[in-house]
């Protein structure tokens, strides 16, 4: 932690800290003086010119991880349904809880989420907590953060994993910022260590390096995980697992709901089980007609690859990648695509991956089952029209 210090036998109390300071932290009386406004942030360090200004940094004392044991997956409903990224976390939860014998927990936060309660009782968590109340009926950030910390306070996890939707990414910040710890975003995978230090790994820099980022001095880790990128588990033939219903904590929101008007349908490129995916290989917007005649054909959703988005000829929602959406279809096509490990981390797990490319050393050929070195201007139509005439069509 930071702290800024005044060095009084250096001061003058010439003022020019105070009118730097944006939070007003600082009076000048005799010396200058820090008040509790002070954000450590530095500035007056630099502007002080008798360098009687000095920032302090010192290292928190680590918190008794044997005090924080189990794994708690909040599982997400909205929109009258559970999000299917919970179950994945419940699954990966599991195999987590291997290492180190913890317990695997679940919460749902909501109105009318009882139901959803029982389901996961057949996905293997030990015990699913539950906030119910008319209260939660639509999303406040502030006061389902109230309710997730208050559960976090009374079982004291050790993780605590989020899917990284819309409204997780909203909720989990929140959560590891009330409890003075880290929150690694995006991970593709985790690992668990003897000491119940949980290994974080995601794409840094731009995607060029998979980064292990490790919370070893606070508890709980918090981490965010994307739908499709864990494995969901098998549904059991009977429930298992103990429900526990809670009271809603005290809480304060200024948010009053007004109304909502729903966000209208669109293709899920995350939910499809054929995709067909074109790259920096098109010459023209006009040209991705090839990939959505074949996704047509197999009865599937095209996407691109990030170059086509910023282009203009496509959008985030049927982007394959870091910055779009990650996949795990049956069967994904990459035309023209090279594979940069921006778009490979999000698509690796795949079924069948075939790979289109017209230089033989691109990277997409290290990902895929079956590789074709080729023109996609040259094979696509080829493809098609086998495939149409196979049909009679």
């Amino acid at each position: 932690m930071a702290s800024i210090a005044i060095i009084e036998r250096k001061c003058t109390a010439c003022g020019k800290c105070a009118s730097a300071c944006p939070f007003a932290a600082i009076e000048i009386t005799e010396k200058a003086q820090i008040n509790e406004s002070c954000k450590a942030c530095g500035l007056c360090v630099k502007t002080c010119p008798e360098n009687a200004i000095m920032k302090l940094e010192t290292k928190s004392k680590g918190v008794d991880k044997s005090k924080w044991t189990g794994i708690l997956v909040f599982c997400e409903v909205s929109g009258g349904r559970m999000h299917p990224v919970s179950l994945e976390l419940i699954g990966k939860a599991k195999e987590l809880s291997k290492v180190g014998n913890h317990p695997v927990y679940a919460v749902l936060v909501g109105s009318g989420v009882k139901e959803y309660a029982e389901e996961i009782r057949y996905f293997g968590a030990d015990k699913i907590f539950v906030y119910d109340d008319s209260e939660l009926s639509y999303f406040r950030a502030e006061t389902y953060s109230d309710c997730v910390a208050d559960l976090i306070r009374f079982i004291k996890p050790s993780v605590v994993l989020v899917g990284a939707t819309a409204l997780g990414r909203s909720l989990a910040p929140r959560l590891a910022t009330r409890f003075h710890t880290g929150l690694t975003a995006d991970c593709t995978k985790l690992e668990m260590r003897e000491n119940s230090d949980l290994v974080q790994i995601r794409p840094a820099f731009g995607g060029n390096i998979m980064a292990q980022i490790v919370t070893t001095e606070t508890r709980p880790q918090f981490a965010t995980v994307r739908y499709k990128v864990m494995n969901a588990p098998e549904r059991q033939d009977a429930p298992t697992g103990e429900i526990v219903e809670r009271k809603l904590p005290k809480t304060e929101s200024q948010v009053k709901f007004v109304s909502q008007t729903p966000v209208p349908k669109s293709a899920n490129i995350s939910d499809a089980e054929i995709i067909v995916a074109g790259g920096r290989a098109f010459q023209k917007e006009s040209d991705l007609a090839l990939i959505k005649e074949l996704a047509s054909l197999l009865g599937g959703e095209w996407a691109t690859s990030r170059p086509l988005v910023e282009k203009g000829w496509s959008t985030n929602a049927r982007q394959i990648g870091l910055s779009g959406r990650t996949v795990k279809p049956k069967l994904v096509i990459a035309c023209g695509i090279s594979g940069a490990i921006q778009f490979t981390a999000c698509m690796k797990d795949s079924d069948h991956i075939i790979a289109i490319n017209s230089d033989p050393d691109a990277p997409i050929f290290d990902v895929a089952h079956v590789g074709i070195v080729g023109d996609v201007y040259e094979i696509l139509p080829k493809l098609i029209s086998q495939i149409k005439e196979a049909r009679g069509v």
